[in-house]
């Protein structure tokens, strides 16, 4: 379990987290979302004692992860691949590691399987490609079997295969009793595997929720239609929490606040013909984006928009 009590951290006058409050259960995989420079990577810092709170705290399992006599059986962490040894091979660069931890060297064999180095455990780590070197961050994470598994944009290079190899993998974790944290820009990834959502905008705790109440609160599902009287449908579908939007002159509505079959039923009672009854529903990309939209650091412009200005 990760706790953050009114965590902050403070760089001069930029405040990169600012009170943030969560708790990271096991049994479960949370997602930690957020814009660039919402404060993600320094919270990660924060929890593995890479950077000091300016104020508040943060523990794994009960304790500051400095108080931990085994670090790596408590929290296995990837925040940057690409730190190994280049002229160091996988192998050896895990059992270094091993050693150093008093982990047996049977388990380095079982994390380059699990992780499917084998073709490549005697090749120089400055030989490998991203997704290769995250395949490399990801055993060293799960080295000493840990408790917790942190991750810092996991899936970053890797392919389909890869990709979803990881899913499997961090839903295994979870169901195997494990405290797993993921960092991920990826909405697509999020929502096929986390169960619980930690939204961070400037440093600020924006959401702590599921991806379905997310989604529910950006505007839930929402329902197209298509008939040739839609100012009668909005007449039959009209009532408390109903939405209904439509242009001027077109067929088509798009309702929310009712269910697809409760307008075909209505629609149905007032004989009303519908060509079109198709729900649309609202992405975990969306709902993010609308979430965070204020709390966006970094914008981009293209070229229009720059010509325009």
């Amino acid at each position: 379990m990760i706790e953050a009590r009114q965590l902050t951290k403070r760089y001069g006058e930029t405040t990169a987290v600012d009170g943030l409050e969560f708790t990271v259960r096991p049994g479960a995989v949370t997602g930690f979302l957020g814009p660039n420079g919402a404060g993600k990577s320094t919270t990660m810092r924060m929890i593995l004692g890479l950077d000091a709170p300016t104020s508040g705290s943060v523990t794994v399992n009960g304790k500051h992860y400095r108080d931990h006599s085994s670090p790596l059986q408590e929290v296995g962490a990837l925040l940057e691949a690409k730190s190994v040894h280049p002229g160091r091979s996988a192998f050896n660069h895990l059992l270094t590691q091993a050693q150093t931890h008093g982990i047996p060297r049977r388990r380095v064999d079982e994390v380059i399987e699990l992780t499917g180095l084998q073709s490549v455990a005697k090749k120089r780590a400055g030989q490998f490609s991203l997704g290769m070197g995250q395949r490399l961050g990801i055993a060293s994470a799960l080295l000493g079997d840990p408790a917790t598994v942190m991750l810092d944009e996991p899936v970053n290079g890797l392919d389909p295969e890869g990709v979803l190899w990881i899913r499997n993998l961090l839903t295994r974790l979870a169901s195997e009793g494990r405290t797993v944290f993921v960092s991920s820009h990826l909405m697509s990834e999020m929502a096929l595997v986390a169960d619980r959502l930690i939204v961070v905008g400037r440093g600020r705790l924006l959401a702590d929720t599921t991806v379905d109440e997310l989604v529910q609160q950006a505007g839930g599902d929402a329902v197209r239609v298509a008939t040739a009287n839609p100012a009668k449908l909005r007449d039959a579908l009209a009532g408390p929490g109903v939405q209904i939007v439509g242009q001027a002159g077109s067929e088509e509505l798009e309702i929310t606040g009712l269910p697809a079959r409760s307008i075909g039923t209505r629609a149905a009672e007032h004989g009303i013909a519908l060509y079109e009854l198709t729900t649309v529903k609202v992405s975990l990309e969306q709902a993010f984006m609308d979430l965070t939209r204020d709390d966006v650091v970094y914008h981009g412009t293209t070229d229009l928009e720059e010509r325009a200005a």
